[in-house]
């Protein structure tokens, strides 16, 4: 949590029984060096371990983070080590886009059911298996397939704000959008190929992972997204629901046709 302690921000972090058993072990083992802490490919912190100290002692299952915070700062930095980055995602993509949210979160649940899958195969087919560089792959693949989310419920907003239906929105917004997916995809699809190609050991992981996945997100944009999206927009009930329904999430009034 965020707490302000003399005057300056600082972010408090209370660990289970293990995790304190373990950060001991590795604060000890890098004792007045930098610990970065890294969260979806990105470094969020990187403090140095009690600088002021002369010796070591146990954190005791308490760790704080001090620096030159700012309230919003030191807000942010504990909401992605208490949640992650990729949930803290999903929970503004529902309080942004209401139920539209809730095919977010499904939609990257079939993506990543689809994926493991054929991590699975190629382990049986080929005795393969995924190193850090394939997982890295994949972590930057789940920010295209939020990307593609995020540009088709934009276009949906610019039908349905140039006084469309919802219903109406959601037929033809599919439309525009998705070419706009292709391009995104097609370009990513391509450096991997490239990546693939002409360079050797880790990055090639790298390469194949992303992808694979971004194949998925074809794939899984067309055949769940879009049906999922118009049955939606097709429901009276889903659009008009208060509060969390496809009208409030498009930001326009809760217009159904017949």
């Amino acid at each position: 949590s965020a707490q302000l302690n003399n005057g300056q921000w600082s972010v408090n972090l209370n660990l289970t029984g293990t995790g304190a058993t373990q950060w001991d072990t590795l604060a000890q083992q890098q004792f007045h060096a930098i610990i970065g802490i890294d969260l979806d490919g990105q470094v969020i912190s990187a403090p140095i371990t009690q600088p002021t100290q002369s010796s070591f002692t146990s954190f005791g299952g308490t760790v704080q983070i001090s620096g030159s915070f700012t309230e919003d700062q030191a807000k942010a930095l504990a909401t992605e080590l208490n949640y992650g980055a990729l949930p803290a995602v999903m929970i503004y993509t529902i309080f942004y886009y209401r139920v539209l949210g809730l095919v977010v979160v499904s939609g990257l649940a079939v993506t990543g059911a689809l994926l493991w899958s054929i991590i699975a195969w190629m382990g049986q087919a080929f005795n393969t298996t995924i190193d850090l560089a394939g997982v890295i792959g994949i972590i930057v693949s789940i920010g295209i397939t939020v990307d593609s989310y995020i540009v088709y419920f934009e276009r949906l907003k610019d039908e349905a704000r140039s006084g469309r239906t919802v219903r109406t929105s959601v037929d033809r917004g599919f439309k525009s959008a998705f070419r706009t997916v292709l391009a995104a995809d097609f370009v990513s699809l391509l450096g991997a190929v490239v990546l693939y190609k002409f360079s050797i050991g880790p990055v090639q992981g790298f390469a194949l992972f992303l992808g694979i996945s971004t194949v998925l997100d074809v794939a899984v944009t067309y055949f769940f997204t879009r049906p999922f999206v118009i049955l939606l927009g097709r429901s009276r009930s889903a659009t008009e629901a208060k509060g969390m329904g496809v009208a409030r999430g498009l930001g326009v009034g809760a217009g159904v046709e017949a």
